[in-house]
């Protein structure tokens, strides 16, 4: 049984599938995507192909059944002889002499030897590794490179006319065309960066194939050189829109040819002239970076024909893929791991799940409006996001007729706190009593009989005593009454009074009236 792939590894292979069949991406392109080698995205595409996949994947298959299917087929039968590409590569250079001619030789030396067009692709694989320069030619809609120049545009406080912060300008630019599209934004980070990629596909009408950032923190979480880690929401925002992400390579400056000659007229022709301009809104300011970014747009050309706008028009407008129907709402990604009360934590808020994925780890996808609990690439759970504090359970994820797990139940819980005392035990009853599912008392319970460990049995016992007396039934009640040695004192009510008997010699207070 082969051992299952981790969440990262089949995540990967759904892109794949998506970019491959999808979005029709070669396979080349969809190796450089996602930071791949091509024989392994040949392999996955193979084995798609064999198992009937394509895109979208069949509703309702989840990591493990996507695993299934792809990797428990026969191995693929063993590669053919490969022909000696440094001879091939010289054979070319000779007067007349053409792929089809070396093929044909090739094929009478290995009649099972690969077929033409199998030929030529291994042969310009092969080619494409050796160092050397060629002029870049960017397709119509294929790409649109992002970065940010090392200027910003100071914002001015109205009642200080200090500087409030500095706006950083956003700069994306289509290959074909070379129109740019310019933006203030508040920093780099990930919230704004999103934003300015939102604005900008709304500003051309469409979507490239292809966004080509820098290595900026915002978009990669990982720079390297071969194989750099996209940020998850920013590969998120990527597939909303149906576009790929290629970083630029490091130290590969023609990579970011595109955008470099961009920064350097954003910043001659819009941080240049703006800088006797004092901004006290991040609004102003992008009125103005709106009205010059036409004008830069609207130049006609020194050596071609026309202007960056009517190139727009004939070449990449008509290429873009279409804005999806809604805008990309901002999510965040956060691994997290199942509680015995069945319920994932993010932001002091607590979400359940169904109970059967107690102690197994799972991925929230966080938006605004939405968290989203996804385990193994499939959905199981999905709640309106809540203010910090407090649970929202949903009544499907609890067990039928109220079983609880098979390890944890409210009886167990209140057993081993009897273990403590019983002042102990009644604590922890009042805590599960006082949640609409006992369950959701669970994570505070063990808490409370946790610290007996650290404080001791007779320690904890006085201290559950004294918050039952304050009817105050928490955790934290609990821990704060330890850590002010308030379980050594004693209760109020708890002294002896001193009485007196009855006497003729005593006087009462009447006597004195």
């Amino acid at each position: 049984m082969p051992v299952p792939r981790p969440h990262t590894a089949m995540r990967k292979i759904r892109e794949v599938l998506r970019l491959r069949f999808g979005e029709h991406l070669s396979l080349r392109a969809v190796a450089a995507s996602l930071q791949l080698p091509l024989t392994t995205v040949t392999d996955h595409v193979k084995r798609a192909e064999s198992a009937g996949l394509s895109w979208p994947l069949p509703e309702g298959i989840d990591d493990d059944a996507l695993e299934r299917r792809l990797f428990t087929m026969e191995p693929p039968a063993p590669s053919r002889p490969m022909p000696d590409w440094p001879s091939v590569d010289k054979e070319l250079r000779k007067k007349g002499v053409t792929l089809m001619l070396l093929w044909l030789e090739y094929r009478e030396i290995h009649p099972d030897g690969y077929a033409y067009s199998q030929f030529c692709v291994h042969y310009r694989n092969w080619h494409r590794r050796l160092d050397v320069v060629m002029r870049q030619h960017h397709r119509a809609g294929e790409k649109l490179f992002v970065d940010f120049p090392g200027i910003g545009i100071p914002i001015h406080d109205p009642d200080t006319f200090e500087v409030a912060f500095v706006a950083e300008l956003f700069v994306a630019v289509l290959g074909a065309s070379n129109y740019l599209f310019a933006e203030a934004l508040p920093s780099q980070q990930l919230a704004h960066f999103i934003a300015g990629h939102v604005h900008a596909f709304e500003f051309f009408g469409g979507c490239p194939e292809i966004v080509v950032p820098d290595n900026l923190k915002s978009g990669v979480t990982r720079p390297h050189r071969y194989e750099p880690d996209v940020n998850a929401t920013f590969q998120d925002m990527a597939a909303h829109y149906g576009v790929t992400v290629i970083p630029a390579r490091s130290y590969k400056p023609r990579d970011k040819a595109k955008v470099e000659s961009g920064v350097l007229l954003a910043e001659r022709w819009i941080i240049a002239r703006l800088r006797h301009h004092r901004f006290e809104s991040l609004a102003a300011a992008n009125a103005e970076i709106a009205r010059l970014v036409t004008v830069l747009n609207d130049r006609p050309f020194k050596k071609l024909d026309g202007s960056r706008s009517s190139r727009f028009e004939e070449i990449d407008r008509p290429a873009l893929r279409g804005l999806p129907a809604e805008r990309y709402e901002l999510a965040t990604f956060k691994a997290a791991k199942v509680n015995i009360d069945y319920h994932v934590e993010f932001d002091r808020h607590y979400y359940s799940v169904p109970y059967v994925l107690v102690g197994e780890a799972v991925d929230l996808r966080v938006t605004a409006s939405v968290v989203e609990v996804f385990s193994r690439g499939r959905r199981v759970a999905s709640h309106v996001r809540s203010s910090p504090g407090g649970f929202t359970t949903d009544p499907a994820h609890m067990p039928e007729s109220h079983r609880r797990h098979a390890q944890w139940t409210p009886s167990r819980v209140v057993a081993w706190a009897e273990a403590t005392g019983p002042s102990t035990a009644t604590l922890v009853g009042e805590v599960m009593a006082r949640r609409p599912h006992p369950e959701q008392g669970f994570r505070s319970c063990l808490g409370i009989i946790r610290l007996g460990k650290r404080h001791g049995a007779g320690r904890l016992e006085a201290a559950c005593a004294r918050a039952l007396s304050a009817h105050a039934y928490s955790y934290k009640s609990v821990e704060s009454i330890l850590k002010l040695g308030l379980d050594a004192k004693p209760l109020a009510g708890s002294e002896k009074t001193r009485s007196h008997p009855d006497h003729d010699n005593v006087r009462g207070a009447d006597y004195y009236r």
